[in-house]
């Protein structure tokens, strides 16, 4: 169950979330961003938080607890194809590349895993249905721990068409009650390279859908399914300073 809890600036309007525009930029500093907020909001200085964002080089995400990978992706880096960054996320590899990446900061997440899964992904089906795609959730167990690419299955924490195409795949870290949960949504994946990674083609089709369409219809979604006022709010210099403080670090 989520029920958000009240942070210490926005006593009066518990309801009230933050959305952080559109951020092109590197896997590192994306995963700094969402390390940052989720700290933030556990500690009770921000708000929950909605964000979407692209990863520019495009990069190969690992899962935190992943420790086995494919020798040549290391050449791939050396090569400048890609970057490899580690998500604080659990899961396995994403290839981020003509995808578009969400996430969810809240607090207040009380619950089974998949439970919490359910309430958060609701925004993301019914937004797709507003775009004329219906999803459902994968059915695989735990081989996917057997594999080294997140897109080749689908768990009951994924998120698949009606031609069984796996759309998005997300994973989870929580903290206490606090939880961050982000995915990547498979839009328009370069066959070449998916091939040079994982050396097979990506399950997915291409979708000519806009970023700025997918961003419009998830951003109303999330307002109807947790019952919340979005304010835009870029970051700020200073939390800039922090982000890349830890990045540093």
């Amino acid at each position: 169950m989520i029920t958000t809890k009240p942070y210490k600036k926005n006593l009066d309007n518990p309801k009230t979330w933050r959305y952080l525009p559109m951020i092109p930029a590197s896997g590192e500093i994306q995963m700094a961003i969402d390390s940052w907020l989720l700290q933030q909001v556990q500690q009770g200085i921000h708000p929950p938080t909605l964000r979407f964002y692209t990863w520019q080089p495009p990069a190969i995400s690992l899962g935190y607890h992943q420790k086995r990978f494919p020798d040549h992706w290391q050449n791939l880096v050396q090569e400048g194809t890609l970057e490899l960054v580690r998500r604080p996320t659990g899961g396995r590899a994403v290839l981020h590349q003509g995808d578009l990446t969400y996430a969810v900061v809240i607090s207040g997440a009380t619950g089974k895993r998949l439970q919490i899964y359910e309430e958060v992904c609701q925004f993301l089906i019914v937004g797709w249905q507003q775009l004329g795609i219906s999803l459902h959730y994968g059915k695989e167990g735990r081989g996917y721990r057997d594999v080294a690419n997140c897109f080749e299955t689908a768990t009951g924490a994924d998120l698949v068409t009606s031609y069984g195409e796996k759309l998005i795949g997300s994973a989870q870290l929580r903290r206490g009650e606090t939880l961050l949960q982000h995915g990547s949504m498979q839009l328009n994946p370069d066959p070449c390279l998916f091939q040079k990674v994982f050396n097979q083609l990506p399950t997915s089709t291409h979708l000519s859908v806009s970023h700025q369409e997918i961003i419009k219809k998830l951003k109303t979604a999330a307002i109807k399914c947790f019952q919340i006022n979005l304010v835009t709010q870029p970051l700020q210099r200073s939390e800039w300073q922090e982000i890349l403080e830890a990045v540093s670090e």
